[in-house]
């Protein structure tokens, strides 16, 4: 076959999968953070896991920008730019900031973080940079790039800001959950998915790709489950939790 068939059958089976994990996962919670328990396998420190998980994303993505086809474009470098920024962030220097050094990951989740960034990564860079029509200037000034991109970067925003509230409530050598009440943290239990929920529905939006929005899918594939596990621990483990707060969308979810 092709490399575009097998592209494409990827493709499918990607959303397939997608959907059966979103299901999934309002039944099984994925074993790590407060969440991590026996029964998982072997693990690794939380540390290692996160940039082991993560590291392909950047990698196969500037590979498949290298290796690409297309005429290299303002559009293209735009992409490029901004997928590295979130992933080099997510891979090399989001780990370092965990406090808790102590904590382990079940190699289960490694490894299928590790695939899943393989993956996400091939379809969307050789998309971008072989197997579309390409993205000429003119693409700049498209609503869906401008909107798109917009998106990117206010979700980038509440992403990182929610993770700088959620650290600056530990003290450095402690690994405990606290509740906060600072910024969006006062509307919603998990801010900091939200704002990744939004940064990859823009990239899908800025994209105008079934690749980009087969990653804003698998995203709240993962994430609204997540924040539903989330929100109902820390109901569970702090009785004076907010009652008002919901746990992913303000005033509605």
């Amino acid at each position: 076959m092709s490399e575009p068939t097998v592209f494409n059958v990827l493709l499918v089976g990607w959303f397939v999968l997608a959907s059966a994990v979103f299901v999934a996962l309002f039944f099984i919670v994925a074993p790590y953070g407060r969440h991590v328990r026996r029964g998982w396998g072997s693990a690794l420190n939380n540390r290692l896991g996160w940039l082991v998980m993560e590291a392909p994303a950047p990698i196969v993505f500037a590979a498949c920008f290298s290796l690409g086809s297309n005429a290299v474009t303002a559009a293209s470098l735009v992409f490029l730019v901004i997928w590295e920024a979130h992933y080099l962030h997510r891979a090399f220097i989001y780990p370092f900031s965990l406090r808790g050094f102590s904590r382990q990951m079940p190699l289960s989740v490694v490894g299928f973080g590790f695939v899943f960034n393989m993956m996400n990564g091939y379809l969307n860079g050789r998309y971008l940079y072989t197997l579309s029509g390409g993205y000429n200037s003119d693409w700049l000034s498209d609503p869906r790039f401008i909107a798109g991109v917009l998106l990117f970067i206010i979700g980038f925003v509440v992403n990182r800001r929610a993770d700088l509230v959620l650290r600056g409530l530990r003290q450095p050598g402690e690994s405990g959950y606290k509740i906060s009440y600072d910024w969006l943290y006062r509307r919603v239990s998990c801010p900091n998915y939200l704002g990744e929920i939004i940064i990859w529905l823009g990239w899908a939006l800025a994209t105008w790709s079934l690749p980009g929005l087969a990653f804003a899918f698998w995203t709240a594939a993962n994430l609204v489950p997540r924040a539903k596990a989330h929100h109902a621990w820390y109901r569970s483990a702090f009785p004076d939790y907010p009652p008002e707060r919901k746990a992913l969308v303000p005033g509605v979810w």
